[in-house]
């Protein structure tokens, strides 16, 4: 089986400093932390891009914002602005997107993601063609339970 190539939304990189009272945000940040640390070991790939950057930059917490960032070295690619990234965004912010959402899910489909991750329900109950969208609890399941069949 050949490796995954995933990208998470910034979504995701917060989902550990959420509120971890509730089940489901538990399940996901761990879920989440344990994607990173297959993407580390080198067992998935992961793309990082402009708009993970510019979200990023706008977090008012600077520990947050610097362990974000510190991930950013473990992508096995960096999508940059470009037209392309612009009209895909654009056709899905169509389909009722927000403006950062389409951005991302523009540069996982760009650079071709088998996966793009994100705990946003809103996102997740989309009808998005350009990349397979699912949360990293799911994902996970599906990749292990798929490495370890013959």
């Amino acid at each position: 089986m050949d490796k995954p190539k995933i990208y998470l939304d910034m979504c995701c990189f917060n989902r550990p400093y959420d509120d971890q009272t509730q089940q489901r945000i538990q399940f996901e940040a761990v879920a989440k932390l344990m994607v990173q640390s297959f993407i580390v070991d080198g067992q998935i790939d992961f793309v990082w891009s402009y708009v993970l950057d510019f979200e990023n930059s706008k977090n008012p917490f600077a520990e947050k914002r610097n362990t974000i960032l510190a991930f950013k070295p473990f992508a096995v690619e960096v999508v940059n602005p470009n037209p392309a990234i612009e009209s895909i965004a654009t056709n899905l912010q169509s389909k009722g997107l927000k403006a950062y959402d389409s951005l991302h899910i523009a540069c996982a489909a760009y650079s071709n993601c088998d996966y793009f991750l994100t705990v946003d329900k809103k996102v997740l109950n989309k009808p998005i063609n350009e990349v397979k969208i699912t949360d990293p609890v799911i994902f996970l399941n599906q990749w292990l339970k798929e490495r370890s069949s013959p």
